[in-house]
């Protein structure tokens, strides 16, 4: 069965250090543990990063059997049959049965050749899996109706063809933990990404971690691991939640107006930065007691949201933000995910060419 992990890291821009270019692209194919998870890199990859240096990749149509492979590179019988199994998972490695042994040979005969029939294989899965995916998601117009600010996060998804479903579990259960999206170390009865996607996928509107929670009956820390998750791999973003603003500004002023009062709220309060006329109905509102959420919200109809985030933030509040599904229906969804995918795919045929290259040299 067919299983990668795609996940964007910088390029190795300008090495033409053989052992370099391999660590980075058999971390790309998560092929590794990420260095944040365990000890140095050299630990992390030495047993991988040893096979292919000392056998498949200096003859490799060579056809290595097991015993052969575990003599060049010091792995013992269990040790190889863990790191063989992850190879020909990933499609870079295939075996034939000869007699009774199985001969491994590096597919292609390079590993320029190996990483683009691995490229194709995973863009036409990934593209199968986020069909799926897509049939699940609600249309929305409302969804999208305010732009998303989401930072750029690394790229990371999980790239699986579909396989017999477990016992006890749904094809949207087995989507989830094909994709990466339970996490690494997940329990077999993980349950919280598919939750927090079937509240988010029918929605029109963003929800606050807090949201998601109390939907979920779980952990914010757990619910904010899983989402970051759904945002790495494209499918899920921040938002901010515009309606929220005039509310939390009109908090902010009957607070400090209270501890403070009006010469602070002009001056570091930030009111003083604005309009005048905005100010002064802000400030006439405070003082007489008659400023509520409403009113707020209609003054600042006429303030650049930029201004409105720097009056919240000089208030002492933080501009609310939401999660929401990535786009306006599935299939605007799937493209996202794609594209972010086709990148990672061709920064891995281009190391694995400036690697064949500089192993020929």
């Amino acid at each position: 069965m067919f299983r990668i992990r795609l996940l964007e890291s910088p390029m190795p821009t300008g090495s033409k250090d053989p052992d370099v270019l391999l660590a980075w692209l058999l971390d790309s194919m998560g092929l590794v543990k990420r260095k944040s998870e365990g000890m140095s890199i050299e630990d992390e990859q030495g047993a991988l990063h040893r096979l292919m240096r000392e056998t498949l990749l200096r003859e490799p149509l060579r056809g290595w059997d097991t015993k052969a492979l575990g003599d060049a590179c010091g792995l013992s019988q269990t040790g190889m049959h863990h790191q063989l199994v992850k190879l020909k998972e990933s499609g870079l490695v295939s075996a034939e049965t000869k007699g009774r042994w199985h001969i491994h040979v590096l597919r292609g005969g390079s590993i320029s050749a190996a990483v683009d029939l691995v490229s194709a294989q995973a863009r036409a899965i990934l593209d199968l899996r986020l069909s799926e995916l897509a049939a699940a998601i609600a249309e929305s117009d409302e969804r999208m109706a305010v732009a998303g600010e989401d930072e750029e996060f690394g790229f990371r998804v999980g790239v699986a063809e579909p396989g017999a479903t477990a016992d006890g579990e749904d094809r949207l259960d087995a989507l989830m933990r094909d994709l990466g999206l339970n996490g690494e170390r997940a329990k077999p009865d993980e349950r919280l990404a598919r939750q927090l996607f079937e509240e988010m996928a029918p929605s029109g509107r963003a929800m606050t971690l807090l949201t998601l929670a109390d939907k979920t009956s779980d952990s914010r820390s757990r619910v904010q691991r899983t989402v970051e998750r759904m945002r790495a791999m494209g499918i899920a973003e921040r938002v901010p939640m515009l309606d929220r603003i005039a509310q939390d500004v009109y908090a902010g002023l009957m607070r400090q107006h209270d501890a403070r009062g009006e010469e602070w709220l002009m001056t570091r309060g930030g009111l003083g930065r604005l309009d005048e006329s905005v100010s002064k109905a802000l400030i006439a509102g405070v003082r007489k007691k008659s400023l509520n959420i409403e009113k707020v919200q209609d003054i600042l109809a006429q303030v650049p949201l930029d201004a409105q985030r720097v009056l919240l933030n000089t208030l002492g509040g933080r501009m609310p933000y939401g999660i929401r599904i990535a786009g306006r229906d599935g299939a605007a969804v799937k493209e996202r995910v794609m594209r972010r995918a086709d990148r990672t795919l061709r920064r891995l045929r281009t190391v694995a060419q400036r690697l064949d290259e500089s192993l020929a040299a």
